[in-house]
Formats: C-alpha cells, structure tokens, sequence
C-alpha cells in the first residue's frame, strides 16, 4: 500500500488544506494486473490508469500514461509556480496544464504502440487528481470510465461521468426507451488514451472543504461494490490507507478484473456525516451472459481515418459484435453517410 503526504505548494491567500493519500492495486483473477496507481504529492499529482488491449500490453499502456503526465508535471513545475491562477480568456491554467497533460500521454501510448506489434491496440483509461492548494482548488481530468467519487460531510457523489457507449447513446437520444437501452453493452467505453491522434477530455475543477475525502478507481471496483458499500468503507477507515485497502477488500472475490483503488483526504475539522449516498451508481453487466470478457470489448472508439471516412476502432478487435456495431452505425451517422461495415479480423500469431 503506498501512501503519501502533500505539500503546500506555494503562497495564498487562506491556508491550504493537508493533503495525504494512500492507493493500491489487486491483480485480481486475471493474468496481469493492467491497473496502475501513482502518488506523487511532492507534485499533488494522483492518477489511477486501467489499460488493455493489444498482446498483454494493457499495462504497458497504463504505465506510460501515468509516467508520462508525472514527468509533464515534474517539467512544467517552476513555469506553473509563476503563472495566473486564470488566463487571459478567464481559463483555469492548472485545469489546462492537467488537460495538456493527458493529452501527453495519449500521444505517448500512440507512439509506443508503433514499435512493435505486440503494443498495436493498446490502450488506457485514466483519471487525475491535482490540488492547487493555495487556492484549496481540485481538478479532476479523465478519459474512460476511471471514476472520481467525493465524500463531503457524509454524501458520496460521483464527480465523473463514464465515457461509456450507454451515456454516449443516452446523450444523443434521451428518450429511448428503457427495454431497447438496457440491450446495450454496459462494461463498453468509447474514450481511451491510444486509440486515435486526439482525444477529448474530461475536466472539472471542484473547491475543496476540510474533510473531504475523494476516492479513484478503476471499474474493476465500481462494477462490483455498490455506492453505499463504498461510502461504509470511506467512513470507517481512519487514514486513506485503510479506506483503500478496505475499498480494495470488499472488490476480492467478486471482481473478475483488475482493481484499483486510491483515496485522497483533506485534513483539517471534521464535520458530522450522515450514512447516505448522492449520485453513485453501480453498475453490473447485464444478465443473461452479455457484458463478459469474451462478448464484448472494452474500447470502442467512433472517429475518422486519414482518408475522413468513418472509422470503427474495438480493442480487443475479436470482440467486435454486429449488434453493437449497429448501435453505432444507427446513432453516429446520418442514412446517406452510413458507417462501413467492420473489417474482418486478422490472424493475431504471436513471434
């Protein structure tokens, strides 16, 4: 279990808040544990990855990812000190710098990924965390379902919201109804570091509270345990590093993936909590045998190729399934521009 104290890191006007934080992985049943978690608090800098795709290489790509933004933010250090709190178009310039940093890493899995056809389709989410602790100040910057949860005086709410195909789906058409969403995939992301030159990400920027407790975590923990296990978790632990293991405790022997989890306090005055929970659902792979590793795949992504067709990227590219490929097809594309069929697959034979 790591755990890590942060620093101040510089002058404000009101006192910063301390920051400590803990986090660990668990390989789970798999074969390889693709979870990554990263403490830098000299930095405030704190990142959960989940990778996966290509032949094992899921961890390389989680692994680049979160070393990448660490040695983005050890390179931008002295600048950001001198830096406005906002810029000249009235931006958060920490929320940029964390934007610029993932933006980093993706190029850094896509270039990886080019050396070798072992690394071909590897990919990563993330999520991270950094404190601007003068202006007591979090922003939180993800891609994929890595999720970020705050508890504050007892409520447990979900600051992220997956980049999943289900939330893409719901976004283009609210009203559709429950029977035909719930034939939908649920364990399909459609945002990921690798899979195309660019990627949108997620960035919001919340004032921190003495007290407050915020947790990262990959989906091998939030697919399982549900909200109110994970909120009785946060509120009997004493230090982060026993509300993480305790986070990391109730996933095993339920998860059958990789399980990260990493918790983040804000010392100071506590305030009385309530047992209740805002905001956090947990989601589990529909019945009836869909949502498995085998039926479905983990990354999906929608973009456009280097001649601007329509392009269907799916890691693992075996899982591709027709039903899902026209779920895409009905929602992205008007009738007269209709997505292309998928590519047959290829033999993948190892050296």
């Amino acid at each position: 279990m790591d755990e890590a104290e942060g620093v101040d890191g510089g002058q404000g006007q009101k006192a910063a808040l301390e920051i400590s934080a803990a986090g660990d992985t668990h390989i789970g049943p798999r074969a390889h544990n693709e979870d990554v978690v990263m403490l830098r608090p000299d930095l405030n800098l704190f990142i959960v990855a989940d990778g996966a795709g290509g032949q094992n290489a899921g961890n390389v790509a989680s692994t680049i990812a979160v070393t990448t933004i660490t040695h983005f933010f050890e390179e931008t250090f002295d600048t950001a000190r001198n830096q406005p709190a906002f810029d000249d178009l009235g931006l958060s310039t920490s929320a940029r710098r964390l934007a610029t940093a993932i933006q980093r890493a993706n190029s850094a899995v896509i270039e990886v990924a080019k050396t070798s056809k072992h690394y071909r389709g590897m990919g990563t989410t993330v999520v991270a965390a950094f404190f601007e602790p003068p202006r007591n100040v979090l922003h939180i910057g993800h891609v994929g379902d890595s999720r970020c949860y705050r508890m504050r005086n007892g409520h447990f709410e979900l600051l992220t919201k997956d980049h999943t195909l289900v939330n893409d789906v719901l976004s283009l058409k609210p009203d559709m109804p429950d029977a035909q969403l719930a034939k939908l995939p649920r364990n399909v992301i459609t945002r990921a570091l690798g899979m195309s030159a660019t990627v949108r990400v997620g960035i919001r920027s919340w004032e921190l509270a003495a007290g407050d407790v915020f947790m990262l975590a990959s989906d091998g923990l939030t697919d399982v345990v549900a909200g109110d296990e994970m909120l009785g978790a946060l509120n009997r632990g004493e230090s982060p590093e026993a509300q993480a293991q305790g986070l990391l405790d109730l996933a095993e022997g339920r998860s059958k993936d990789n399980v990260a989890a990493l918790v983040i306090g804000c010392k100071g005055e506590r305030k009385e909590r309530s047992m209740w929970s805002l905001n956090a659902p947990s989601l589990s792979p529909p019945s009836g045998g869909s949502g498995g590793d085998s039926d479905y795949p983990e990354i999906m992504v929608v973009g456009q190729n280097e001649e601007s067709q329509p392009e269907l990227l799916v890691v693992p590219q075996v899982n591709l399934d027709s039903d899902i490929f026209h779920v895409v097809q009905d929602l992205t594309k008007p009738e007269s521009s209709p997505v292309p069929p998928p590519p047959p697959v290829p033999d993948i034979k190892t050296e």
